[in-house]
C-alpha cells in the first residue's frame, strides 16, 4: 500500500541561517588555510574580498530565484525552469559533484586533524566513525540537525573571536605588524592580480552554505521570505569572519610559513596560542567538522531527493522518504557509502572538485535570473533592467571568469563529469527522443508498512 507524503515545514529564519553557516562552517577558514594560502600566493585577505564580491552577485540571484521557485533542487530547478530542462540537468549534475564531495571534505578534515592530535589512531578510523554518526543523525530528522547546528555555529564564532584577540595582542605588543590599520594585507610589493583571483576561485568554496539552504525550501516556513533573508545573512556573516581573520593574521605574521598544507592551520594555531589554544582549536574543530558533515549530508540527500522525485534519478530509490522520520533514508545511506572515498582522496583535490561544481552552478543561477525575469516575465523598466539583466549578468561573467582560473586538471575532470551526465541523461531520454520534462514529476510514494 502506498501513500503520498512531503517534508515537514519546521525551519524558521534562525534555523536556516544556522544550517547554512554549519554547512559552510566558519572554521572552514582554518581547515583549508594551507590550500587557500598557496593558491592566493599568501594574499588571503585580498582573495576573500574578491570572492565575497563575486558571491554577493550570486547570492542576490539565488534570493530572486527562490522567490520564483521555493522548492528543493537549487540551481538545478532554477536552470531547468528558467532556461531549459536539458541545461538544468547538466547544471544539476555539476552541482551534484559539489554536494557529493562536501561530506567527503568534512570526513577527511575530521580524520586529518584528529590524527594530528592522536597519531596512534589512523585517519581512516576517524573517517569511518564520523560517517556512521552522520548517517544516524540525518536519519533522525532535520529539526535535530538544525538544533545541533545552532550550538556548533555559536561555538565556532566564539573561538574565532578568541583567536582574533590573541592575534590582535601580538600586533599591538610584539608582532611584525605596525598597527591595526594597514593596506599591507591587500597589497604587497609582489602583488599579483591573477594569483589573487585564482585564490578567490578556490575559496569561493568557503562561502558555500548560502546556496545549500535553497535545497531546504520545502522544510522552511514561508520560504519566499525566509530563504532570501537567510542567504544574505549567511554571506555577510561569513565575509566578516573570513576577511577579519585573514587580515589580522597577515598583518601579525607576514612571514609565516608551514610544512604541511593540509594541516597548516594547526601550525598557525600552535604559533599563536601554544598548547592551550591548540587544544581548544581541536575541540572546536571536531564540533565544526561534525556539523559541517551533518549539514552537507542533509543538503546532498535533499538534492538527490529532488532528482528522484522527478525520476531524473530512479524514483523508487532516490525519491523515497521514510514513513516515520520523513527523511530520505536511502539517499543518506548512499551518500554515506560514497563518503568512504575520503579515505583515498587528498584535501586539495576534494576542494577543487567542489569549486568546479559550485562555480558552474553559480554561473547558471545568475543567467536564470535574466531568463526568468527579464526575458520570460518581460520585467524591463529601468530599475528592473538593472536588477534582472545588468546585475546578474555581471555576476555570471565574474563567476564564469573565476571558473576558468581553476587548475587545468580540475577543469578536465569537471568536464569529464559533465560528459558522463550528458551520456546518462541521453540514455534516460532514449537519446533525447523524449523530453526531460516528460519524465515523471509528482509526489513521492512511500511504503506504508
Amino acid at each position: 500500500m502506498t501513500q503520498t507524503t512531503e517534508f515537514k515545514k519546521s525551519l524558521n529564519l534562525f534555523g536556516v541561517v544556522f544550517l547554512g553557516l554549519a554547512w559552510m562552517t566558519p572554521m572552514i577558514f582554518f581547515t583549508v588555510y594551507g590550500v587557500a594560502f598557496e593558491a592566493a600566493g599568501g594574499m588571503l585577505a585580498a582573495a576573500y574580498v574578491v570572492a565575497f564580491i563575486a558571491i554577493f552577485f550570486t547570492a542576490y540571484s539565488y534570493s530572486r530565484m527562490v522567490k520564483a521557485y521555493p522548492i528543493s533542487g537549487s540551481a538545478y530547478t532554477y536552470t531547468k525552469k528558467a532556461i531549459n530542462p536539458k541545461m538544468g540537468f547538466l547544471v544539476g549534475w555539476a552541482l551534484l559533484l559539489d554536494y557529493i564531495v562536501s561530506p567527503i571534505i568534512a570526513c577527511l578534515t575530521f580524520g586529518l586533524f584528529l590524527n594530528a592530535q592522536f597519531p596512534s589512531i589512523p585517519v581512516y578510523v576517524w573517517i569511518i566513525l564520523l560517517n556512521v554518526i552522520l548517517a544516524f543523525v540525518n536519519i533522525i530528522g532535520i529539526k535535530s540537525v538544525a538544533r545541533v547546528s545552532g550550538f556548533s555555529v555559536i561555538f565556532q564564532i566564539l573561538f574565532i573571536i578568541f583567536f582574533c584577540a590573541f592575534v590582535t595582542k601580538d600586533i599591538l605588543v610584539g608582532g611584525d605588524g605596525s598597527g591595526l590599520f594597514s593596506f599591507q594585507p591587500f597589497f604587497s610589493s609582489d602583488f599579483s592580480v591573477s594569483t589573487i583571483f585564482s585564490g578567490a576561485a578556490l575559496i569561493c568554496f568557503c562561502f558555500l552554505g548560502f546556496d545549500a539552504v535553497t535545497t531546504m525550501a520545502e522544510e522552511t516556513v514561508n520560504p519566499r521570505k525566509t530563504i532570501p533573508k537567510a542567504i544574505f545573512l549567511i554571506v555577510i556573516i561569513a565575509a566578516v569572519l573570513y576577511i577579519s581573520i585573514s587580515y589580522l593574521t597577515q598583518l601579525a605574521y607576514p612571514n609565516f610559513t608551514f610544512e604541511n598544507g593540509d594541516t597548516a592551520s594547526f601550525e598557525l594555531i600552535q604559533m599563536v596560542g601554544g598548547n592551550l589554544l591548540s587544544a581548544l582549536f581541536t575541540t572546536v574543530l571536531i564540533v565544526a567538522t561534525f556539523t559541517q558533515g551533518v549539514s552537507s549530508v542533509t543538503s546532498v540527500t535533499r538534492f538527490l531527493f529532488a532528482l528522484g522525485r522527478e525520476s531524473i534519478l530512479p524514483n523508487k530509490v532516490f525519491g523515497y522518504l521514510h514513513p516515520k522520520y520523513k527523511t530520505p533514508v536511502i539517499n543518506i545511506i548512499f551518500v554515506t557509502i560514497i563518503s568512504f572515498f575520503s579515505i583515498a582522496i587528498d584535501l586539495d583535490t576534494a576542494v577543487t572538485f567542489v569549486s568546479f561544481g559550485a562555480l558552474t552552478a553559480f554561473t547558471f543561477v545568475n543567467l536564470s535570473v535574466i531568463s526568468h525575469y527579464y526575458v520570460k516575465s518581460k520585467m524591463r523598466s529601468a530599475k528592473q533592467t538593472f536588477l534582472y539583466l545588468i546585475f546578474p549578468f555581471v555576476g555570471a561573467c565574474f563567476i564564469g571568469w573565476l571558473l576558468t582560473l581553476l587548475e587545468a586538471q580540475t577543469l578536465l575532470i569537471g568536464i569529464a563529469w559533465i560528459v558522463i551526465g550528458f551520456i546518462y541523461i541521453g540514455i534516460r531520454t532514449s537519446m533525447f527522443k523524449k523530453p526531460i520534462s516528460t519524465l515523471k514529476e509528482g509526489k513521492v510514494a512511500i511504503e506504508n508498512r
